[in-house]
């Protein structure tokens, strides 16, 4: 894929902002801004993902002639500040969680400090790769755990909303648990495993069902996993199935199994089953599709379907019952020339939108004799350490009265220093170790947490110096009154 230059791909007022900043003399101001999305009802946990994408599109940064000759043709920006954009690139710190960490409402996802004018640029992009990635790779934990360790098919690519989603989507759904990915381009981009069978168009070029299924067959002798639902699934499918499994078994092959695109799943994979089973195929993969999410998955499974492979798309890819994080990017300080910190606040009517002031992290709380986590605390980076030999008590973000108190506990920092004065720092890791710290982190929590049901609230505190903070400059704002 040719390698495309992501610097225009922003909202305009951020150049417009970085244009005024420049004439306003404000180039050295450090902003910290943090990245994270707020609690709504469909959001239980979410899995961080994009980080990757962000790396890339940060130590990319650069205004070629031909986008800077674009904004000139706007007329909206000055002289100086095209000439500025020439030389322009990231110097900045990132600050982020690992993909593939369980994050939860108002946890900085990603902490970005740089000059204003540079940390400002990178709003926009940033939030569509993180809002979009996090939130598939969240629907693909929740569908993978709704099959209870069957195999998870990713065939989102058709339904995808564009190239990008197909491709990320399919990257984000593997993070959040998939085995494989129907997507060619997605599995060459991210050593992803590809899978799939034929389609219906391929039963219907032949004279009849049983031909198709022989010539796919013989093509694929040890691939041969036949989709039997084009005319009667029971009475022609299934047959014509078995009958061509006679013919590989006898030339030496094994049988892989049978795909249900339609139809009530449960009734016919149990009578698919039974028929296999007698005709004695009872190896042979009974795989699913068709629209199916998390929560057909789940009632498939409760009513005791014959299904052990899933083939996930459209609602996967979308995200259909929520197809959008709504993350965002929020000013949390700025620091002055003399370094200086100021930590600023949005205020508002709504409780959820009044973001957490000053440069934060995130402890999480394990308790060391399950190993599972629960708890976790935003805190300042200026505070000290947590003195892990002593008791541990933390308070709710808002209702100081509820606390509660750890003895024989560990805590782990989740922001990790991702870059560094505009340089790479991290080892950004392979896929597959990014799925199998996912599998240790969903593993980490309480099957409470996780259950798609009326989940339990895990519990997400600020420390006493960061609430104290907030409290104090929300009673400043409060207080401040509008001269005439």
């Amino acid at each position: 894929m040719e390698k495309r230059n992501l610097t225009l791909l922003t909202d305009l007022y951020q150049l417009t902002m970085m244009n005024g900043y420049l004439n306003h003399g404000k180039t050295d101001e450090i902003a910290i801004f943090d990245v994270f999305f707020r609690q709504n009802n469909m959001i239980t946990y979410s899995l961080a993902c994009g980080l990757e994408q962000v790396v890339d599109y940060i130590l990319n940064l650069r205004f070629l002639e031909e986008e800077i000759e674009y904004l000139k043709g706007l007329n909206i920006f000055s002289q100086n500040f095209l000439d500025y954009l020439r030389s322009f690139k990231f110097t900045g710190d990132i600050y982020a969680v690992p993909e593939g960490t369980v994050v939860f409402p108002g946890e900085p996802i990603i902490t970005v400090k740089a000059p204003i004018i540079e940390a400002q640029l990178i709003e926009t992009a940033i939030l569509n790769m993180v809002n979009f990635q996090t939130l598939i790779a969240t629907k693909a934990a929740k569908v993978c755990s709704a099959a209870k360790g069957d195999v998870v098919m990713e065939f989102g690519l058709r339904r995808a909303q564009a190239p990008d989603a197909g491709i990320y989507g399919a990257r984000a759904a593997v993070i959040g648990g998939c085995n494989s990915t129907s997507n060619v381009l997605a599995g060459k981009m991210f050593d992803i495993p590809v899978a799939g069978t034929h389609a219906h168009s391929w039963v219907m070029n032949f004279k009849d069902e049983y031909t198709a299924f022989m010539e796919y067959a013989k093509t694929y002798p040890d691939n041969a996993l036949l989709l039997v639902d084009t005319y009667d699934t029971l009475n022609q499918g299934v047959p014509n199935a078995i009958k061509v499994f006679d013919y590989l078994s006898k030339n030496g092959h094994k049988p892989k199994g049978i795909r249900l695109d339609s139809g009530d799943l449960a009734y016919l994979s149990k009578k698919a089953r039974k028929m296999l089973d007698d005709a004695g195929y009872p190896d042979t993969i009974i795989c699913a599709s068709g629209d199916l999410d998390e929560y057909s998955i789940s009632s498939l499974k409760s009513q005791g379907a014959k299904i052990n492979s899933w083939g996930v798309g459209t609602k996967l890819i979308t995200s259909a019952d929520m197809p959008a994080l709504g993350g965002v990017y929020k000013l949390a300080a700025v620091i002055d020339k003399d370094g200086n910190e100021t930590p600023k606040i949005k205020l508002s009517e709504n409780v959820v939108k009044i973001t957490n002031p000053g440069f934060k992290n995130i402890y999480r709380v394990y308790d060391k004799a399950t190993g599972k986590a629960e708890a976790d605390c935003i805190f300042l980076r200026s505070e000290q350490e947590i003195d892990q030999t002593k008791p541990l008590v933390l308070t709710h973000q808002t209702d100081r009265w509820k606390k509660i108190t750890f003895e024989n506990y560990e805590v782990r920092k989740l922001q990790v220093d991702v870059i560094k004065n505009g340089k790479l720092v991290y080892e950004l890791p392979s896929l597959k170790q990014i799925k199998e710290y996912t599998c240790q982190e969903l593993e980490s929590f309480w099957d409470e947490y996780k259950r798609l049901d009326k989940p339990h609230l895990y519990k997400v505190d600020l420390s006493d110096t960061l609430y104290e903070l907030k409290s104090s400059m929300l009673d400043k704002i409060r207080a401040t009154k509008v001269n005439p």
